[in-house]
């Protein structure tokens, strides 16, 4: 009986050790992000791949937000709308007024080029023709937005129009507006069109073709920059989203009501890459020692060096005798900081772990054997998991 005791124990600090052993770091003192500031009425720095806000300096207050108003008409323009679609212009959107395309009443151009006029050269009535033909009516696109605002969880953010005119009702945050570019740029579509300088579009009535250039200066003057929208009216003031991509990581920073926003924009995206790099937690095939499992893919996460220490780990099997077994479910790591849950990664079975080892000449019989193995043992492991995080 003490000598069972002794083994299982061994086993069970095996486990603990080696989810220990995923951590990036020893322990010790971590160097906090040094503090930042900018010149901005509001600000804000995203992850893209995780969501994660990283810093947020009156995040949630709702102000005027000009032209930044057209990243939530471009995403729903591209996910309702066919690309393909060819966009006539109305008399009500070549006149409307504040930055233009000059597009002619009647005009027609493909829904595809008019979100490169609205991105690129910020084109009212480019976004109204939009809206026209996208919701059926300017009031019926704008209804689309404010759903789309609401299904993404922006809870300080309110459209009346698709261009950003100044308007008291029509506002957002920048933590918000993170959060919405962050969900945008995950669409190849959009991820293209605010990452271009200059765009040349056809047209047809004429004997000279468009030719667009970016008004977005930071995809000239900064390393990786990548996006996204610039904005201003009289009320509002200067408004800028933009984004950038350094070693797999794309940060998105916004800042509202700033006079000094290029410079502003240079420091929080330096700042942001420099205090939050993207950390490998696990990798993808990587083997839990002890067991015959090992994590289907890598998980990635924006993590201070002070924050490193703080992961947690906890692996969760699935019962042998449940549903979810016999239909292929393992398991999970799942992921904390602190107390935060942070996501799972999925274990692959022991068949799956094995399947590699299996198709290699003279391995045949080892797989077998654990194959056969593997459903008591991953029983017992289970046992012994939830003893360990109880």
């Amino acid at each position: 009986m003490i000598h069972s005791r002794i083994r299982m124990f061994a086993f069970v600090l095996a486990v603990a050790l080696t989810l220990a052993s995923f951590g990036p770091g020893a322990q010790g003192t971590r160097a906090q992000p040094q503090p930042i500031f900018t010149n901005a009425k509001a600000a804000a720095l995203i992850d893209v791949t995780s969501g994660r806000l990283l810093y947020s300096q009156r995040g949630d207050e709702s102000m005027l937000i000009a032209s930044l108003t057209k990243i939530m008409t471009a995403i729903v323009a591209i996910e309702h709308g066919e690309l393909s679609d060819i966009v006539k212009t109305s008399t009500r959107a070549a006149g409307k007024e504040g930055s233009s395309i000059y597009l002619k009443a009647g005009e027609e151009m493909s829904l595809e080029h008019m979100l490169y006029g609205l991105m690129l050269r910020s084109g009212n009535d480019a976004a109204t023709a939009i809206a026209e033909h996208v919701g059926g009516s300017e009031e019926g696109f704008v209804h689309l937005m404010n759903e789309k605002a609401i299904w993404l969880g922006l809870e300080h953010t309110h459209f009346m129009n698709p261009h950003g005119l100044d308007h008291e009702e029509h506002y957002s945050s920048a933590n918000d507006l993170a959060k919405l570019t962050a969900y945008a740029l995950h669409n190849e579509v959009f991820r293209e069109i605010v990452k271009t300088k200059q765009k040349s579009v056809p047209n047809p009535n004429e004997e000279w073709d468009h030719q667009w250039r970016n008004k977005n200066k930071m995809l000239s003057m900064y390393e990786g920059a990548d996006g996204v929208k610039t904005g201003y009216t009289k009320k509002a003031l200067r408004t800028l989203v933009s984004s950038a991509t350094r070693n797999g990581q794309q940060l998105v920073a916004v800042t509202l009501n700033d006079g000094d926003d290029w410079r502003d924009h240079r420091k929080l995206l330096d700042w942001g890459f420099a205090s939050y790099p993207l950390t490998t937690l696990v990798e993808q095939g990587q083997r839990i020692a002890g067991t015959a499992y090992r994590l289907s893919r890598s998980f990635q996460y924006p993590l201070a060096e002070e924050e490193q220490d703080q992961i947690r780990r906890k692996l969760v099997l699935t019962d042998t005798a449940s549903a979810d077994y016999r239909l292929g479910e393992r398991g999970a790591l799942a992921l904390f900081l602190g107390e935060r849950p942070l996501g799972t990664v999925a274990v692959e079975t022991a068949e799956a772990a094995f399947a590699e080892a299996a198709a290699q000449p003279g391995a045949g019989k080892a797989a077998a054997f654990a194959r056969s193995a593997a459903p008591g043992f991953a029983s017992m492991l289970q046992q012994v998991v939830r003893q360990l995080f109880r």
